[in-house]
């Protein structure tokens, strides 16, 4: 009986310690420290690994992150709870349309407006200007098909479109605004073929021939790893979905020294730079952090440095 007793006190005493500790990346974090949080995508991770490393070096404090969360509502309840403090990549289309429930808007300065006004008076937070990259939905084609078709914009595939296959994202297609319909009226045509299919299959189907050309995202670093040219959407079919981070208003009044830390990255991080960091984690194997630290030190972004 007495080692019953004992062993029920041990049992105790263990759980008090482990409750008492807290677990990184989750609620329970210790207070002091700042919890960022990341989406599953490479460039969520890559970005908020990057804000983490200009936090710690610039101001020593503390961060952990809040990482691989599957979507963007999930992130915002994260902030909206207290589980996370900043959302490393937040998109005005995304959140225009889906968190706020508005209609779309495709004037970038009037999405972002729109956002940040909303944001600050509805959920206490800040948006902060856009890094400088957009992660919006592109059509590709090969290099090669682009040189030999001399094509370098959607409009340029209409006399080609009667007979192309292209490979899109599932939920693309019923979309109601910016989908597969509204796309054929703003650009006054139509594909041979249309396969909805998984995203991350039409990276591989276009290069193989099996589709002249596909609905991918911009920022993918799998358009350097296949040789793809995004072809521009000329008639700004593609509402904005601009990228930038969101950060709970306590934060930032808990830490004035914060803001202007996380303002560094303002501007300048473009879509190019953004699919070569996505391209150096998905197609070179590179570990996000490392990524992050190699691209801060390269532009000077330590110690007040600019690019």
């Amino acid at each position: 009986m007495k080692r019953l007793t004992k062993l029920i006190l041990a049992v105790g005493v263990l759980l008090f310690a482990l409750a008492g500790c807290g677990f990184p990346g989750i609620a329970g974090t210790d207070r002091g420290t700042i919890k960022i949080a990341a989406m599953s995508a490479t460039e969520s991770s890559v970005m908020a690994n990057m804000l983490a490393e200009l936090i710690n070096h610039e101001l020593g404090y503390p961060t952990t992150l809040v990482a691989n969360l599957g979507s963007t509502t999930v992130t915002h309840q994260a902030l909206l709870r207290g589980d996370a403090d900043i959302a490393a990549t937040r998109y005005t289309g995304t959140d225009l349309t889906g968190t706020l429930n508005l209609p779309v808007e495709k004037d970038p300065k009037k999405a972002g407006a729109i956002v940040k006004r909303v944001f600050k008076q509805k959920f206490h937070q800040t948006w902060f200007p856009t890094y400088g990259f957009a992660d919006t939905y592109a059509f590709m084609v090969t290099n090669q098909f682009a040189a030999q078709h001399h094509v370098a914009t959607i409009s340029q595939l209409k006399s080609l479109a009667p007979s192309m296959a292209a490979g899109v994202d599932s939920s693309w297609m019923n979309r109601k605004g910016d989908g597969y319909a509204d796309f054929t009226t703003t650009y006054g045509y139509d594909f041979k073929r249309v396969y909805p299919m998984q995203i991350g299959l039409v990276y591989d189907a276009v290069a193989a021939g099996k589709m002249q050309t596909v609905l991918g995202y911009s920022t993918d670093g799998r358009i350097h790893s296949y040789d793809l040219t995004v072809l521009k959407d000329d008639k700004h079919f593609f509402p904005p979905y601009d990228a930038s981070l969101v950060v709970n208003d306590s934060l930032l009044k808990k830490y004035p020294k914060l803001a202007p830390v996380l303002h560094r990255l303002d501007g300048k991080i473009s879509v190019a730079a953004m699919q070569e960091l996505n391209y150096q984690v998905d197609d070179q194997l590179k570990e996000p952090a490392v990524v992050a630290q190699e691209f801060l030190v390269k532009h000077n972004y330590f110690r007040g440095g600019e690019d």
